[in-house]
């Protein structure tokens, strides 16, 4: 029993939540990896290239030298709020679950993640700018649109994206919704050796997992909320009728239907990281994400 305590503290300690980001480093790390494995070979030299002008960003503290680096950079800079807190807003665009999903609402002035995909890769694909504005452009770029496939990042029912809602993780306590959803449950989803996220995807599975717009991205996330996240932590359908309590638990079958979930997210926004870089260093006309189009 003294053992069984023990371990429920360590774990606590290792999994209570120091910010509010989405995703653990690791798993943005992750999706970093998966893109780099399944872009050209051209595309990895010019993402080297721009990374080599890290120092012209100045942020020390922050380190920029890969593409991984680069997925954890915005999470990095809410360590200087005085300087950067103008994006802090831009990690997500929570929108209600109990109401029609709007694409266009809680984005004013551009300040949500949506948006910003979009305004970082035109800045990215746009050579004539110098090379630290598009370094920097490629390190929102990447975080963001691993944001914006974390379920909680879209969808919300009056609780800031689950972080109002106090959960059980297992036997882990004291937890949150959105902290589940960033950390523990995505950490278990991808760390399957006999299943590695990190490889190169056959064309067909790029397929099946890629495309789309930065909008539909954040849709997909919602329906996620709606679908899955709130009814499976709460245990009820009826979402929408203002009872949902403060606390609740994940039971070990919940995170185990969890899992395939979060798994499949961090690919999807892996692989989408990888056509965000292939068509903003491809050659000739700009390949901008339009949140006016959609795709499959």
């Amino acid at each position: 029993m003294r053992r069984l305590l023990a371990l429920i503290a360590v774990l606590a300690a290792l999994l209570a939540p120091a910010q509010a980001g989405a995703w653990g480093a690791y798993a943005h790390r992750q999706t970093a990896r998966i893109a780099m494995a399944n872009v050209s070979p051209e595309v990895r030299a010019k993402v080297r290239a721009l990374l080599a002008h890290e120092k012209e960003l100045g942020t020390p503290q922050c380190p920029l030298k890969t593409l991984e680096d680069a997925a954890v950079w915005a999470d990095c800079l809410r360590g200087e709020g005085w300087r950067w807190g103008y994006t802090f807003a831009w990690h997500y665009r929570t929108a209600p679950i109990c109401e029609v999903f709007d694409p266009r609402s809680n984005c004013a002035g551009g300040n949500c993640v949506t948006a910003q995909i979009t305004r970082a890769h035109r800045i990215l694909a746009d050579e004539s700018l110098p090379a630290a504005v598009r370094l920097e452009a490629l390190a929102f770029m990447v975080h963001f649109a691993g944001d914006v496939h974390m379920p909680l990042h879209s969808g919300d029912n009056e609780d800031r994206g689950g972080n109002d809602r106090e959960a059980d993780y297992g036997i882990v306590p004291g937890l949150n919704l959105h902290w589940i959803w960033d950390g523990p449950l995505a950490e278990r989803a991808i760390s399957d050796p006999a299943d590695p996220v990190v490889r190169r995807y056959a064309p067909a599975e790029r397929a099946e997992l890629g495309g789309g717009t930065p909008d539909d991205w954040g849709r997909e996330s919602w329906e996620i909320a709606r679908s899955f996240v709130y009814p499976t932590a709460f245990d009820t359908e009826n979402l929408c009728d203002g009872t949902l309590p403060k606390k609740t638990a994940l039971t070990q079958e919940d995170i185990v239907r969890g899992v395939p979930i979060a798994k499949r997210r961090v690919q999807q926004a892996g692989l989408r990281i990888a056509g965000l870089l292939e068509s903003a260093f491809a050659p000739g006309p700009l390949a901008v994400p339009d949140e006016r189009r959609r795709g499959g």
